[in-house]
C-alpha cells in the first residue's frame, strides 16, 4: 500500500485553510496546514511535500516567495496558487516560478485538485499578449482603490502619489467603485 500524497495548504484565512484541509483529507490526502511564510518553510523543512496550495496575499512575505522557496526545497512539488486578487502579472510570475496553475477564490476543493491532475501546457508554447504598462497600472490602481473602499485620498496615499494625480489618472479611465 502506497502512502497518500502530502499536500500543504498555506493561507492566512483560518476558516478557508481549515475547510480546504478537511476537504483534502476526506479525499485521501495527507494534509499539512500553514498560516503563512514562516510556518510553510518550517513544515517544508520537516516533511516531504508533494503538492501545495498557496495563497498569494498574506501578511509577511508574499505567496510568490513561498512558491519559490517550496520549489527550491522540493523540486518535484506541484503548486497551485490561490488568490482573491488575480492579475496577469502575478499569474505569469507564479508560473515562471514553478506553479502548476493559478486559480481565483473562491475555488472548490475538487477544482483545485483538478488543477493538479491536468497536464499543464509547456510555458514556452504559451502565446499571450504582454499587457501594456498602462493596462498594468490601471489594474493596480483599480485593485488599490477597491482595497481602500473607493476612497481616493486613502488610495493615493497607499500608491504614493498625490490625490490630484490619482484623480487625473481616474479621469482617463473611469473605475467602478
Amino acid at each position: 500500500m502506497t502512502s497518500p500524497l502530502t499536500i500543504l495548504v498555506v493561507d492566512d484565512d483560518d476558516r478557508l485553510r481549515e475547510r480546504l484541509g478537511k476537504a483534502f483529507a476526506e479525499r485521501g490526502l495527507h494534509v499539512l496546514l500553514a498560516d503563512g511564510h514562516g510556518a510553510a518553510t518550517a513544515i517544508a523543512s520537516a516533511h516531504t511535500i508533494h503538492r501545495a496550495v498557496v495563497d498569494l496575499r498574506m501578511p509577511g512575505p508574499h505567496g510568490l516567495v513561498v512558491v519559490q522557496q517550496l520549489v527550491e526545497r522540493h523540486p518535484e512539488i506541484e503548486i497551485v496558487v490561490l488568490t482573491g486578487y488575480g492579475s496577469i502579472a502575478t499569474a505569469v510570475e507564479a508560473m515562471r516560478l514553478g506553479a502548476r496553475d493559478y486559480l481565483t477564490k473562491p475555488a472548490h476543493a475538487d477544482r483545485i485538485l483538478a488543477a493538479f491532475d491536468t497536464d499543464p501546457e509547456p510555458i514556452q508554447d504559451l502565446e499571450f499578449a504582454i499587457p501594456s504598462l498602462a493596462k498594468l497600472e490601471r489594474e493596480h490602481i483599480e485593485r488599490v482603490l477597491r482595497e481602500c473602499n473607493g476612497n481616493v485620498s486613502h488610495a493615493a496615499r497607499a500608491l504614493g502619489v498625490h490625490r490630484r494625480t490619482l484623480q487625473y489618472k481616474l479621469a482617463k479611465f473611469p473605475v467602478k467603485r
